[in-house]
């Protein structure tokens, strides 16, 4: 922890400017920091964390814009220019309606207005090892979703001070370093629709305490090995969202639930939490998501009210009361608005405000 008693988290893995297209046509196209890691460090920011970032970013527009935003939620960006730097990833959400009539969104990697591919993740390399590892002790998470032997390096030095490592793969990739993350990290989280079984996590050789499932729609379960034994797997329901804008990020915000009420203190919190605290740090973090499903986006609704408000919100929703009004976002909080992050202002969508931002051309 800081000198100010807030627990401290270290990130790496996907930090991107997201660019969000609404439902609605005639809305502005919002731009914001994103990405798995991006948005659980933003949460845990917002829930009193103090979040550190490890990143590549070089200043460009798209770099600017996410440090601006996360900052604006207490991110600290003391290891975020890691060498060699590169381009932040930009990542295009649309929002549209799908055949049942519920919204749906899909992430694409071009530009929707010139077609040019956008700048895409880099892991960090052993530079951010020499620069990053002396700032470790004391921390309480380390947070990584994607993976690199630098990334492992980081994170097995974080474990042996005593931080909860948590790992969410967005898929397998290489197994050698797949399996070497189930070594070092204390929670695991995966989809079921993007990894549909898991294999080996909790085998005598890894580390794995608490394994999660999420089931999209149908909730999450989860198994534990507290006590040295496997556990059976354990249901939780999803809780049911007030309102239904957009589901992307709601995953993140269950993360962030999650670590934040078993992990604060690191390993030891972990330990000393057990299956219950967990089941219930889950649940809370079921409740962030459902109430993220309100709101347009992965964090929409950081932006769309106070902080007493949310926290009023999160404990009727735990409570099982969800009569509240919808609000909509206030668009002077977003730092952002723009057109084509890759070349210079073109057209508005059509019937919509000029949302350019006179963007320089990234390189390649």
């Amino acid at each position: 922890m800081t000198s100010s008693g807030q627990p401290i988290v270290f990130g790496t893995g996907l930090i991107a400017l997201d660019r969000v297209m609404g439902m609605d046509p005639t809305s502005p196209i919002r731009a914001w920091a994103g990405g798995t890691c991006g948005n659980v460090l933003s949460i845990l920011a917002y829930l009193g964390w103090d979040a550190y970032p490890i990143a590549r970013m070089n200043g460009d527009p798209a770099s600017e814009h996410v440090q601006a935003d996360m900052t604006r939620w207490g991110v600290r960006f003391d290891f975020a220019g890691c060498t060699p730097t590169c381009h932040t990833p930009i990542i295009v959400q649309e929002i549209r309606r799908g055949r049942n009539g519920e919204p749906t969104h899909r992430f694409v990697r071009s530009c929707p207005e010139c077609g040019h591919w956008l700048p895409g993740f880099k892991a960090i390399t052993r530079t951010a090892v020499n620069a990053v590892e002396h700032a470790l002790p004391g921390t309480a998470v380390f947070f990584i979703d994607r993976l690199s032997r630098a990334t492992l390096s980081l994170a097995a030095r974080a474990s042996a001070e005593g931080a909860v490592v948590m790992f969410e793969p967005s898929g397998r990739g290489d197994q050698k370093l797949f399996s070497e993350a189930l070594r070092i990290a204390h929670i695991i989280k995966y989809s079921e629709h993007r990894l549909a079984i898991v294999e080996g996590v909790m085998q005598d050789d890894t580390a794995v305490l608490v394994e999660v499932r999420t089931l999209g729609a149908h909730g999450l379960k989860f198994r534990h090995r507290f006590g040295n034994q496997v556990s059976k797997w354990c249901v939780l329901d999803a809780v049911p969202a007030p309102f239904l804008a957009d589901t992307c990020g709601s995953g993140d915000w269950c993360t962030a639930g999650l670590l934040a009420e078993v992990a604060a203190k690191g390993q030891e919190g972990l330990h000393q939490a057990g299956p219950e605290k967990v089941r219930a740090a889950l649940r809370y973090g079921q409740a962030l998501a459902a109430w993220n499903c309100g709101f347009e986006g992965a964090r929409g609704g950081m932006y769309a009210m106070d902080r007493a408000t949310f926290l009023q919100q999160i404990e009727a929703l735990m409570a099982g009361h969800a009569n509240f009004a919808k609000r909509s976002p206030n668009d002077e909080l977003f730092n952002a608005i723009v057109s084509c992050p890759a070349y210079p202002p073109v057209r508005p969508r059509s019937g919509g405000p000029d949302t350019s931002a006179g963007y320089r051309r990234l390189g390649k």
